[in-house]
């Protein structure tokens, strides 16, 4: 299976498209206004120590001093006392001093009127594993089945010669991530040559540049591209911007040098998304509805704590008995059910609501296909079993915002519940508060102010209603029609 990965750059917003058969299977987005510094690795200068507090503050370049607690902080190696007791942690106040230089990396954004949360104990992520500069040894995810995670940790340590063959001496710590399950013993290699180069490049320029300055920038999307995408199958990498065509390269020159051919600058006049239909797809993945080329469709929606596929035949009866229709638009299903999952990154609980089959080696075929087509998703699934009420669940690692969160907000007409009340029932609404505002206040005129199509009603159809409420209240009722008013809202002006 070939991969095209294409990167449309702008100064406020950088788009992923990875492109599997022609057509668009994984769509990522980043935003610089929306981009913290969570990660980023700075040489700060120490401007208060507070004993009292055990903290300090921390000077790395913001506008407000950044916060680093001594809990947050390496302690120096000490032997055990004569009772085999470890010793004390050392205090704050014998660990730094006012003028300091450290390095540190931050925890939290800032936030409000608080600084950046900052660490001392730097630690580095890389696409299997993460560096731990100030640790040794080498741990495995406890998430790892225990036989599987024995075996990563000796493959890994006999891969550490590997890099001082190179001229590379690791002294480091590593744990070994989720992702690297699978991985083999090249990908795990370079993973550890990445994340060693990283380190290296950050001691350095601790050395050479002055406090307070930012030594390491978390990896955008560009080269988390080439650091977590980019994989054998992957025949092209095409960027749209020859300046970011320039920084991608050396990057890739400096951590990356297997991919430096496969990166090319697009100069096409077509947008480079309009090369697959990108934009299209992205379109047709914010709406619930995903039609199959047999006539059936699904139907997905996202909720805060799940999410459900539906599957329906539409107008598909292309078979030669019902049971087999039902078979082959589940078929079909799994294939987009995959592509979806992956294009609209949908995480957590998955409940698949499958055309209810009666033959259980149906069943059996469409688990089957599912787990296959499964199989080209980086990110990891787990699979159930087919409930008696035919429901398929399963989950996927949430790793980032879906696309529609991160496209779209709620909806300030139905306040994100997808329906809106009709008319006739917002206007039942307002004769309802009309008489409670009516009765607790006694005002002299009441004005109605809500949107046209209610004002309407109340002028028509509901006018009896509203003429007997205005006899029964013996107050006058003036009604107004506002535009900018959604169906739902209304405000009632007491005189």
């Amino acid at each position: 299976m070939q991969q095209e990965i294409l990167i449309n750059w702008a100064p406020h917003e950088t788009r992923v498209a990875v492109i599997e058969h022609g057509v668009a299977q994984e769509v990522h987005i980043e935003r610089p206004a929306q981009r913290g510094i969570v990660g980023n690795v700075y040489l700060g200068k120490v401007m208060r120590v507070l004993p009292g507090m055990q903290s300090a503050f921390v000077d790395i370049g913001l506008e407000r001093s950044a916060f680093l607690h001594v809990g947050d902080m390496p302690q120096p190696a000490a032997a055990p006392a004569e009772n085999g007791s470890l010793p004390a942690p050392r205090p704050i106040e014998q660990l730094l001093f006012e003028g300091q230089s450290v390095v540190v990396q931050v925890l939290k954004d800032p936030l409000g009127s608080k600084g950046a949360r900052l660490s001392a104990h730097i630690s580095l992520a890389g696409r299997l594993m993460v560096l731990l500069p100030h640790s040794d040894g080498v741990g495995v995810s406890q998430k790892i089945a225990s036989p599987q995670r024995e075996d990563l940790r000796e493959r890994v340590t006999a891969l550490l010669p590997a890099l001082q063959d190179k001229g590379q001496t690791l002294e480091c710590g590593l744990i070994v991530r989720t992702n690297a399950e699978d991985a083999t013993d090249a990908e795990l290699l370079q993973d550890m040559q990445y994340l060693h180069k990283v380190w290296l490049a950050i001691r350095q320029a601790s050395q050479q540049q002055p406090a307070p300055s930012l030594l390491h920038q978390d990896v955008n999307l560009m080269q988390r591209v080439l650091r977590d995408m980019v994989c054998e199958t992957t025949q092209v990498i095409r960027i749209d911007s020859r300046e970011q065509h320039g920084h991608l390269l050396e990057f890739a020159h400096t951590y990356m040098p297997d991919t430096v051919e496969k990166i090319q600058h697009y100069r096409g006049e077509r947008p480079i998304f309009d090369l697959f239909s990108v934009d299209e797809e992205i379109n047709k993945a914010l709406g619930s509805r995903v039609d199959l080329k047999s006539g059936g469709y699904l139907i997905i929606d996202q909720t805060e704590a799940l999410t459900t596929v539906d599957v329906n035949t539409g107008g598909f009866v292309g078979a030669r008995n019902f049971e087999e229709t039902i078979f082959k638009t589940n078929l079909e299903a799994t294939h987009a059910i995959a592509r979806q999952l992956r294009l609209r990154n949908l995480g957590g609980i998955i409940i698949v609501d499958f055309i209810d089959m009666v033959q259980p080696e149906h069943q059996q075929a469409v688990l089957t296909e599912l787990h296959k087509q499964l199989q080209r998703d980086r990110i990891k699934t787990a699979i159930g079993q087919f409930s008696p009420l035919g429901l398929l669940e399963m989950t996927r690692k949430r790793t980032r915002e879906s696309l529609v969160r991160m496209l779209c907000e709620p909806c300030p007409a139905c306040e994100g519940r997808g329906v809106a009340k009709t008319a006739r029932s917002v206007a039942y609404d307002i004769l309802r508060e009309i008489l409670r505002e009516a009765r607790q206040f006694d005002p002299k005129e009441i004005r109605v102010v809500a949107a046209q199509q209610v004002i309407d009603l109340l002028l028509d159809e509901e006018s009896p209603h509203l003429a007997g409420l205005e006899a029964f209240i013996g107050k006058p009722v003036s009604l107004r029609a506002d535009s900018g008013l959604a169906q739902e809202h209304y405000d009632i002006v007491l005189f």
